[in-house]
């Protein structure tokens, strides 16, 4: 089968960043060295452009998780062509088509299908699928926003200005302008660019899969490092329209932290949240399946079968009435009635649900 034309403008983009990282930047450590305005800068830019992937483009725009003051949007916009990933308008389609299509070789952007080079930066090498260049119909409530639009308008001379002038400017005042674009600019680049590529490639190919497995995606805790908390890939391919990734209070996801810090200061609302009762079931929709295909390996599976299925009607039925009752005493605190006994009752209940997940653990230990 013929191959699709090559895109040079992207292919050289690529080669001649990548080649200068690892050619320039340590040439010119050795020969002239690096300072420690440097690096602080290098951290503090490749923070600034990833974040505004991941907590612009990614949950504000692709996603619509929450909504961001004016001034958020701003930055978020002049961070992401600090990143150099393309406009928020053309990031968001191509994303929103991805979650649509998730795996599918003709239709995901860069379905993890197709392998690691191709999901990580071959489906950008490559005229693929030419056609979603300028349709944006998937992302018609983005075009009315004025910002997004004007980033889109302007996205040249905005990545110039992001990526040369200012990390140029940074070195004139630290005194060391090739200093300051070799770190600040080339290395935090490359560096950002790859990272954000690791949330299509490996965070579809290394990691578990507690939520669901309908779909390739991965939850990883050591790629949340270094791709700004968006590792936790599965809960995210489920649960697309809630702003965390990480759901714990020990998961790393600084880009739910940014998101929570701007709430905290008013700079941001209408956070969107799963409900956890129906993250709650994703997952022991999960451990019953898991456990179910190692049963089936055993002499014994139609009597381990039958008893695994009874815990799992019993637990299921113990999360809805728990979380019913919570529900029922929010309600009940917001139109200021009486408690006592709804809050006893919710003890009561979220006791006995953690005792029925005690037994489910006990019962699928070995199988899940």
């Amino acid at each position: 089968m013929k191959k699709p034309p090559l895109i040079w403008t992207n292919i050289l983009l690529f080669a001649i960043t990548f080649l200068g990282a690892v050619i320039l930047v340590p040439w010119y450590g050795i020969t002239y060295g690096y300072g420690m305005a440097e690096w602080v800068a290098f951290v503090g830019l490749a923070f600034a452009s990833g974040l505004s992937i991941t907590a612009g483009y990614h949950r504000l725009w692709s996603h619509r998780t929450y909504k961001a003051h004016w001034s958020v949007r701003f930055l978020f916009a002049l961070g992401g062509a600090l990143a150099l990933q393309n406009s928020a308008l053309h990031w968001s389609s191509d994303h929103r088509i991805h979650h649509k299509h998730v795996d599918d070789n003709d239709k995901d952007p860069y379905s993890a299908n197709m392998g690691f080079w191709y999901s990580h930066i071959g489906w950008m090498l490559r005229e693929y699928q030419a056609q979603r260049y300028h349709d944006y119909k998937n992302v018609r409530d983005l075009q009315n926003e004025k910002i997004v639009m004007w980033q889109h308008k302007y996205y040249l001379p905005l990545l110039i200005i992001m990526n040369i002038g200012l990390p140029a400017l940074l070195g004139w005042l630290n005194g060391d302008v090739w200093a300051m674009l070799l770190m600040a600019g080339l290395l935090r680049l490359v560096v950002v660019h790859h990272c954000t590529f690791f949330i299509n490639s490996l965070a579809h190919i290394w990691g578990s899969q507690p939520y669901t497995d309908k779909n390739t995606a991965r939850d990883n805790g050591v790629l949340a490092l270094f791709t700004y908390g968006e590792g936790y890939h599965n809960f995210h391919h489920i649960f697309e329209n809630d702003y965390r990734n990480g759901i714990l209070w020990w998961h790393y996801d600084p880009t739910k932290w940014l998101i929570n810090a701007m709430a905290w200061t008013g700079l941001a609302n209408n956070l969107r949240v799963t409900p956890q009762e129906r993250i709650e079931s994703a997952k022991l929709q999960m451990q019953l399946k898991k456990a179910q295909h190692k049963v089936t390996q055993l002499a014994n599976h139609e009597e381990i079968l039958e008893k695994i299925h009874a815990e799992y009607e019993l637990l299921k039925t113990h999360i809805a009435d728990y979380y019913q009752a919570h529900k029922e005493l929010l309600e009940a605190k917001r139109k200021q009635l009486t408690t006592h006994q709804l809050m006893q009752q919710v003890e009561h209940l979220k006791q006995e649900l953690l005792a029925r997940q005690k037994q489910w653990k006990s019962l699928t230990t070995g199988f899940a």
